[in-house]
């Protein structure tokens, strides 16, 4: 069973793998289709691991000690899958019903990599209960009743800078460049963000007052000043915004 005592918040960063999908012919100034969850290939998963009062344990690639130079998918996923086999905690992520997580699935379909854990807990896969993963794209989006939003638009409404100078459409421009440094670090921001989005949605829910959302926002927002791989994010953070609360 997930551990509601840890949460784990999760973005991936993906680019098309070509040997499984070609995009169809489009007529010029026309965007190419988006792939397929199947030919998204996994270049990078972040993670953080907040505890049961909502306080970092650790904000990671997985896997830990990646090379400077990436490492193979099969790899990135057995790390990932062994992580959350290891830990049970409940999963964190923002349109991860959607995308995330049946990526991930597919690609391990692909590379031979066991996902025993998002078979056997029903939770994970299930949309209306927080068991196992709250998807805060779909919770925030009343389950498809509501236009969802991006994040981008959300981490901007609550005092969170967003998406700065890079979003999902350059990252395989980035990777063929040889970015994969900034491709890392502009997926930790995303996990950031989400995070302390998360932090709202619970003060949203009632799940935590006033007091206990400030002193959850500035233990994780100090805890992440202090990660270099983040200091253009928490340089733009609106504290006043985020910590607003009535």
């Amino acid at each position: 069973m997930a551990d509601a005592s840890q949460y784990l918040v999760l973005d991936i960063e993906t680019i098309p793998d070509a040997s499984v999908w070609q995009p169809p012919a489009v007529a010029a100034g026309v965007p190419a289709p988006f792939p397929p969850p199947y030919a998204h290939q996994v270049i990078v998963v972040g993670c953080m691991l907040l505890d049961a009062d909502y306080q970092l344990i650790e904000l990671n690639l997985l896997p830990p000690g990646l090379p400077a130079g990436g490492c193979a998918e099969s790899e990135i996923l057995r790390s990932f899958s062994t992580f959350v086999e290891s830990k049970r905690p409940s999963l964190v992520t923002y349109n991860g019903r959607s995308f995330d997580l049946p990526v991930l699935a597919l690609r391990s379909l692909r590379c031979g990599v066991p996902m025993a854990w998002y078979y056997k807990e029903r939770g994970v896969r299930s949309r209306f209960t927080e068991e196992g993963h709250i998807d805060l794209c779909d919770w925030l989006a009343d389950h498809g009743a509501s236009r969802a939003s991006s994040l981008d638009a959300l981490a901007r409404l609550i005092g969170l800078p967003g998406k700065i100078g890079v979003d999902g459409s350059q990252v395989h421009g980035m990777y063929q460049a040889g970015k994969l440094e900034e491709i890392r670090n502009y997926c930790l921001a995303d996990v950031a963000q989400t995070a302390l989005l998360f932090l709202r949605f619970r003060l949203l829910q009632g799940v935590l007052d006033s007091k206990q959302y400030r002193t959850a926002v500035a233990g994780l927002t100090k805890s992440l000043a202090a990660d270099e791989r983040l200091s253009e994010l928490t340089a733009a953070i609106d504290a006043a915004r985020l910590l607003s609360a009535a």
